[in-house]
């Protein structure tokens, strides 16, 4: 039977495809089960069940049972067929299109199996895979199946073409041995592609486990600031509560008195009354011995002083009163401000910019000054004339936050500076150049200096510890004294020209630094 028989034997007659899931009904006729179930699904009498081939019917919904034999048949030409209609090659010869399944190279034409077996008694003919290129099979030239590979001018060629033809003399190979070199090459260049797309998923794995981190850092800064605002709104609305009820007091004592001056004022209008209709009861009066006789009716400013002295203003809102609780506010924006950007990361001192005077444990977090010379050995980048030393960290970009523990010395300076200020003379001191920006506690008074130039602070620190942020691109650095609420107390503003390296100077005591940085 031909191949395109064996298909049509193979088709639902519903569908017209081949079988997917046949099963197999009473009657003997078989369909696809997706088929027969939904063509009975659909019927017009839901009480008879009719099959499509046969018409024959059935009251009660025939039990479908699959065809086991029926089903490996078509699963198999399912696997042909579809491989071989990949190619999209079909028989030249059959009627309907008939997936080919060799090509004769001699013929020019693609035959299917039923084909092929009348073929291969001609012999002597050169069968390949299915192919509708078997005009690139043959010599342009001579029009004869390509034998050799030239190896001189890489291309393939006949044998006439080795013999008569311009390749005459040139090295050749068999096909198969220059296929053999080209798959060894192939194989190299394979082997560099597999380490290259090794590196490739190394990389690929190592952005991956990236950007989990960073999703990581985002959700733990998603959900501090999240935390950050539900105590800002707490803190917002207590505040609102505070003042409202601030305001309603104050209202309820302002209306009280201007109800007590006004019952005042009424009494004092019902006393007017009474005199004015005396005097104008005397007025009248004929009889002059009676309006003589009568009781004076007083001193009328006698008694509007008297009653002027019991009046007094209603007041008005105690706004300067108010202005406290929206000091507060202004406290907590600028808490919050300075602290949207804080994340914990490492700042060590570096030991080499230390003063002789000062110690620097080997943590690189505390700096304590010992009031004697340790004799060490100066490097250019040591401090000499002033207890000062530097961060080993230095930012020229984003945002940066630390914070300094202040609370064990007594004079101290805090702040950034460049990496090229003076070493040596009254220039060296934080504060005293156009390099540095610092806080600066001296006889317990708090100075923010900048190039000699000092701004007192009004009112003393309520806390040892200070937080310092960098926005270097914005030019800005903030101090904030990390009390309840958070305290803004200054911030510089510049044109950064250099990386900025934090600064500390101890005099007495020790400071502690710690915090950690955030760029943006």
């Amino acid at each position: 039977m031909a191949s395109a028989d064996v298909r049509t034997e193979l088709c639902c007659s519903i569908c017209m495809e081949i079988y997917r899931d046949p099963v197999t009904l009473p009657c003997g006729h078989n369909f696809c089960r997706g088929c027969i179930t939904q063509a009975w699904d659909h019927q017009e009498h839901l009480w008879e069940y009719k099959c499509p081939e046969c018409q024959r019917i059935y009251r009660k919904r025939p039990e479908l049972t699959r065809n086991i034999t029926l089903h490996n048949v078509c699963e198999a030409f399912h696997a042909t067929d579809t491989e071989q209609e990949q190619t999209g090659v079909f028989c030249n010869y059959c009627d309907i299109p008939v997936p080919a399944t060799k090509s004769c190279l001699q013929c020019e034409t693609s035959l299917c199996d039923h084909h092929l077996r009348k073929h291969d008694r001609s012999g002597g003919h050169t069968l390949l895979p299915p192919t509708t290129d078997l005009g690139k099979r043959k010599c342009p030239t001579h029009k004869k199946s390509l034998e050799y590979y030239c190896a001189r001018d890489a291309v393939c060629v006949c044998v006439s073409c080795s013999l008569i033809g311009k390749h005459v003399g040139h090295k050749l190979m068999s096909l198969d041995e220059a296929s053999e070199k080209k798959k060894e090459k192939l194989r190299k260049d394979l082997q560099k592609l597999m380490a290259e797309t090794e590196e490739a998923e190394k990389r690929v794995q190592s952005l991956e486990e990236r950007r989990r981190k960073a999703k990581e850092k985002a959700d733990g800064e998603t959900e501090r600031v999240n935390a950050l605002f539900r105590d800002l709104r707490r803190r917002l609305e207590d505040l609102e509560k505070k003042v409202l009820s601030d305001v309603t007091r104050q209202m309820q004592r302002v209306s009280q008195s201007y109800d007590d001056a006004i019952q005042q004022l009424e009494i004092k209008k019902e006393e007017l009354s009474r005199k004015m209709r005396d005097i104008e009861e005397l007025c009248n009066m004929t009889d002059p011995l009676t309006v003589l006789q009568e009781s004076d009716t007083g001193d009328l400013c006698d008694t509007e002083d008297r009653h002027d002295k019991q009046l007094h203003d209603g007041g008005d809102l105690d706004v300067a009163g108010l202005s406290h609780s929206f000091h507060t506010l202004s406290a907590i924006i600028s808490g919050i401000s300075g602290a949207v950007y804080i994340q914990p990361a490492d700042i060590f001192l570096d030991v080499n910019t230390a003063n002789n005077k000062l110690d620097v444990p080997y943590d690189g977090k505390t700096v304590s000054w010992t009031g004697r010379s340790k004799n060490h050995s100066e490097t250019s980048g040591t401090f000499q004339d002033y207890p000062q030393v530097l961060s080993s960290q230095s930012f020229s970009s984003g945002r940066h936050y630390w914070e300094v523990d202040v609370g064990q010395s007594e004079n101290w300076s805090i702040g950034v500076c460049y990496p090229s200020i003076e070493r040596r003379g009254d220039r060296s001191g934080f504060g005293n150049n156009s390099k540095s920006w610092v806080l600066r506690r001296e006889n317990n008074q708090y100075l923010m200096m900048h190039d000699w130039k000092v701004n007192r602070l009004p009112d003393k620190i309520p806390s040892g510890r200070i937080r310092i942020c960098l926005d270097y691109e914005a030019g800005q650095i903030s101090f904030y004294a990390l009390c309840d609420p958070i305290r803004h107390l200054h911030t510089f503003t510049a044109a950064f020209t250099e990386p900025l390296h934090a600064a500390l100077l101890v005099e007495r005591g020790y400071i502690q630094i710690s915090g950690r940085n955030y760029n943006m």
